[in-house]
């Protein structure tokens, strides 16, 4: 699975894209962000971004889109251009027919480090565990990105998906992974829904 994950945002809009396999393994694809300066006209700002997600979806083709969901701040100006900057990248992805998914921030940090009240530092640092690098992508929004594909992808997955596998045999989960689907379990065998936010 290609995910294309969108932390948004009028300043800085972190675009991350990622393969995923079945056996949950990920692997960065590409990262950037896109910025526009507050002292562009708002049109121009959104058609900006808009015009970068258009870029990066057409250059990468994912099989789905995740964007963190807007969630209640003090500053409603932050929240407005989250919000509108998120519409954008609905609407470009509903025009190439790609199925979209909103995540919590909770959601998301409960999938990468199996801890939904986490900080920023603990799911960049696991960002940077779970594709291998040697650190998170700089800045914050870029990482945030690539959490956001990532949680999708493993929320994505099949029940049941057999755990993973490298050429030389069974390998073990990271701590998030097996968190994760640990909770997944819990949730099949009582009957509850999935809730990770707070």
């Amino acid at each position: 699975m290609r995910v294309l994950g969108i932390d948004p945002g009028l300043t800085r809009c972190g675009v991350g894209v990622v393969d995923v396999r079945p056996d949950r393994r990920a692997v960065l694809v590409a990262v950037t962000v896109i910025r526009t300066p507050p002292s562009m006209p708002l049109e121009q700002r959104l058609l900006a971004v808009g015009t970068g997600i258009d870029e990066l979806l057409d250059e990468h083709r994912p099989s789905a889109v995740a964007i963190e969901r807007v969630f209640a701040q003090h500053n409603l100006r932050t929240v407005m251009g989250v919000a509108q900057v998120s519409g954008v990248a609905l609407h470009a992805a509903a025009r190439r027919g790609i199925g979209v998914a909103l995540h919590t921030p909770s959601e998301v940090k409960a999938a990468i480090t199996g801890y939904g009240s986490a900080d920023k530092r603990q799911v960049q640092a696991m960002v940077a565990r779970i594709l291998g690098l040697a650190e998170a992508p700089k800045p914050a929004d870029a990482a945030d990105a690539l959490a956001i594909a990532i949680c999708h992808a493993w929320r994505g997955a099949p029940p049941g998906a057999p755990g993973p596998e490298a050429a030389d045999g069974p390998v073990s989960l990271t701590p998030a992974q097996a968190a994760w689907r640990a909770a997944e379990r819990s949730s099949r065998t009582s009957g509850a829904p999935r809730r990770l936010g707070r």
